[in-house]
């Protein structure tokens, strides 16, 4: 979608230094970030939210988690322990309508609730 942040991101059209970037993710540092290591990591299919992934699409959401997983062990926040959130929707905290998941580590988080 020609006016989606992460597509324009995902295609090349607005460069950003990637952590991680294969055919299907990509993977950068949240520019507001809410812990000592905050990353994101995005499929490059435009998925607009956690509600509208298919059946079909269950091996990308699996792919999303081995890659967090990957890189989490390399920002060194695998032993300690990490928080993945995804957020869905407007009222779920979602503010760019492109499925993406955070993860966040280095310190100790708070219970949500």
């Amino acid at each position: 979608m020609a006016d989606c942040l992460f597509c324009r991101m995902a295609s090349g059209e607005m460069p950003v230094d990637k952590l991680y970037d294969d055919d299907q993710l990509f993977a950068i540092r949240d520019i507001n970030p809410r812990a000592p290591v905050h990353f994101m990591v995005i499929p490059k299919e435009h998925i607009p939210t956690l509600a509208e992934l298919t059946e079909g699409q269950a091996p990308l959401l699996y792919r999303m988690v081995a890659v967090a997983r990957e890189i989490a062990a390399e920002e060194g926040i695998a032993e300690r322990g990490y928080r993945v959130v995804i957020n869905c929707g407007r009222e779920g905290g979602q503010a760019v309508f492109h499925l993406h998941m955070h993860v966040l580590g280095g310190r100790t988080l708070r219970a949500e609730g």
